[in-house]
């Protein structure tokens, strides 16, 4: 149910997002504001990307694994694809997966999740003859 409401239902809040912002402000001035967001969100997932790269490689260097930097590029990527689909939820949602805190709030977040659904939780049972 919830993948239906995620790939119908977002879709078509967008639409009727665009249409009305599109009668209140008119075409032209919301399809600028749909490209600008894009253009700038590009320019920071890019930014911000090459930046979270070269922190991987320097505890790569150090023979650290990048796990934080891994996971806050996956969500840049995320952010990325947000920021290029039309739309103004997209665009909330991938501004603010462009802030560090809210990714290391999101990481934190998940990795306690994962750690607990992934915790070792084998039982061993010894059998006496």
């Amino acid at each position: 149910m919830f993948r239906l409401l995620l790939f119908v239902g977002v879709p078509l809040l967008e639409m009727a997002l665009l249409i009305w912002v599109g009668a209140r402000i008119g075409i032209g001035s919301t399809l600028a504001i749909v490209i600008l967001t894009g253009i700038a969100g590009a320019t920071l997932v890019k930014r911000q990307g090459l930046s979270v790269w070269r922190s991987a490689q320097e505890r790569l260097a150090t023979g650290a694994i990048p796990t934080r930097e891994l996971a806050h590029g996956a969500m840049l990527l995320v952010a990325g694809a947000f920021m290029l689909t039309p739309g103004f939820l997209t665009d909330i949602v991938g501004f603010a997966l462009l802030t560090p805190t809210t990714r290391e709030w999101l990481r934190r977040r998940f990795g306690e999740r994962i750690s607990r659904r992934y915790t070792n939780t084998t039982r061993v049972e010894v059998w006496r003859a």
